[in-house]
């Protein structure tokens, strides 16, 4: 009887355990739509910010009719580098110039029309706006993009083909001459009401076939392969507001419809309403990106100098754009003398000390973490993952292991009010529900829940707890977990 026993667990040892391991490989198998290193790099920025500065500024509105004289434009007190430095100030990544805004102006000696910077005074017609911002920003270790309105309200030929033409060699020269770009921004602001050369009328193009985006698509892959490509159909995805947040469920994974009676989903012709929430198991990952001027308008508008969102305006939409895994894209306007004014100096920096001081420690990485289930019991997937600093190192369970939990315990009691939760995103976005449970009078009392994790999801308590223990459980995920990130803080006052 004994033999038998024996001999029966070295059968198992032999060929049924092994086979059992075998069924699982030693990494997790991707899930879904999953991004490009392009989307990778740019994810990693969180933030950047939008500039809008043409001859509209002078003229005091927020979409100018193409009909503004060149001579207007001439900001006295221009410096590129104080403007890049208060971004910097911020705790922004980058910077999204206005190359050409819908009023056809172009910030650059364009050979493409003479409705450009050279015909006006400013450095005596020979100065380049898209160079000195350019400049401005790498000196600052800063990274450039740049939008060039494919809507042109000044150009005579607007609405036939020879303007497609000139739209594309305005992209041409742009992204020949500036370096490299982190992104090429489009939007849907495509005909209607213009000077157009003096005919002062309204046109109507077919916003999906006009342009033949595919070609363009190409151009920016050809010529900026580094860049992601902002559209309603790109590599990120608007929003669908222009009030800075996603919704409280996002997912970075989206399948674009077109609007009814539509067959072709192209920039300002899909259904943008859907763009919030995004659509999980979607057939692309497109992230979302939350556009929001920092004054009531995208242009300087004197009356509104004292309506300037505040610092903690602003961490409440980091928290709604940023903590629920899309970027923030924060837009700014100089003033007639080319200048921020003050009071959007003075924020930006209270905003960057605000982040500074509340991301500056975080509790977790003095606590002890235990998980419930490793994968393999590996070392490759070891909780100690989680606060390594490295976004793409991650715990991971078995693959039959679709719900775990991970213990965080201090020696001391900690106060905080503010959860972060990473997943390596090269892996998809798995993860559905979390529950997060903190140590109370000797139990577990349940604290907050969350959905969607993705990039980046910033849980943000009601009040802040003191304690000695939470638990952070993942309840609902379709395949194994792959988290790669926990980080515990004190939101700064």
């Amino acid at each position: 009887m004994v033999l038998e026993i024996r001999s029966f667990i070295l059968f198992l040892s032999l060929f049924i355990i092994p086979l059992v391991s075998a069924q699982q490989p030693l990494y997790p198998i991707p899930y879904g739509a999953l991004p490009d290193e392009r989307q990778c790099r740019w994810q990693e920025m969180e933030m950047y910010v939008l500039i809008h500065f043409t001859p509209t500024t002078f003229e005091n509105k927020e979409w100018g009719y193409g009909d503004a004289n060149p001579s207007i434009f001439n900001p006295h007190n221009f410096d590129a580098s104080r403007i890049v430095n208060a971004v910097k100030a911020g705790g922004f990544k980058g910077v999204i110039l206005v190359a050409k805004h819908h009023d056809g102006f172009c910030l650059w000696p364009t050979k493409t029309t003479p409705y450009n910077i050279s015909q006006s005074p400013w450095k005596n017609g020979r100065g380049d706006m898209v160079k000195e911002f350019e400049k401005a920003t790498r000196d600052a270790g800063l990274r450039f993009g740049i939008y060039c309105s494919p809507w042109d309200r000044n150009a005579s030929c607007y609405g036939a083909p020879d303007y497609v033409k000139i739209y594309r060699e305005q992209l041409r020269e742009l992204y020949s001459r500036y370096g490299e770009l982190f992104i090429t921004w489009f939007d849907g602001a495509n005909g209607g009401d213009g000077y157009y050369g003096g005919a002062k009328e309204t046109r109507t193009i077919d916003r999906a076939t006009y342009y033949k985006w595919d070609t363009i698509w190409q151009m920016v892959r050809q010529m900026q392969p580094s860049a992601v490509i902002f559209s309603d159909v790109g590599d990120v995805r608007w929003v669908g507001n222009e009030e800075g947040h996603v919704a409280e469920t996002s997912w970075a994974t989206f399948t674009p419809e077109p609007l009814d009676g539509k067959t072709i989903t192209a920039p300002g012709e899909m259904k943008y309403w859907k763009s919030p929430e995004g659509t999980r198991n979607g057939k692309y990952w497109e992230p979302a990106e939350c556009d929001v001027p920092l004054r009531p308008g995208w242009f300087y508008h004197p009356a509104d100098d004292n309506k300037v969102k505040t610092a903690s305006d602003l961490f409440d939409l980091y928290c709604k754009s940023v903590g629920r895994g899309a970027c923030l894209d924060l837009g700014l306007s100089p003033d007639t003398m080319g200048m921020l004014h003050v009071n959007n100096i003075s924020v930006l920096q209270a905003f960057g000390q605000l982040l500074q001081q509340t991301f500056a420690v975080d509790l977790a990485h003095k606590a002890i973490l235990r998980a419930s289930n490793t994968r393999a019991n590996n070392d490759l997937f070891d909780v100690k993952n989680l606060v390594d600093e490295d976004r793409y190192s991650y715990w991971a369970t078995d693959d039959t292991v679709t719900c775990a939990s991970v213990e965080l315990d201090w020696s001391q009691p900690v106060n905080f009010n503010l959860i972060r939760l990473r997943e390596n995103i090269k892996l998809g976005q798995r993860i559905e529900k979390v529950e997060v449970d903190s140590w109370q009078d000797n139990t577990w009392i349940k604290t907050v829940e969350t959905t969607s994790i993705g990039a980046n999801r910033l849980i943000r308590l009601p009040e802040a707890i003191t304690t000695t223990k939470i638990r952070i459980r993942i309840v609902k995920s379709p395949v194994c977990i792959t988290l790669s990130d926990v980080g515990v803080f004190k939101e700064s006052e």
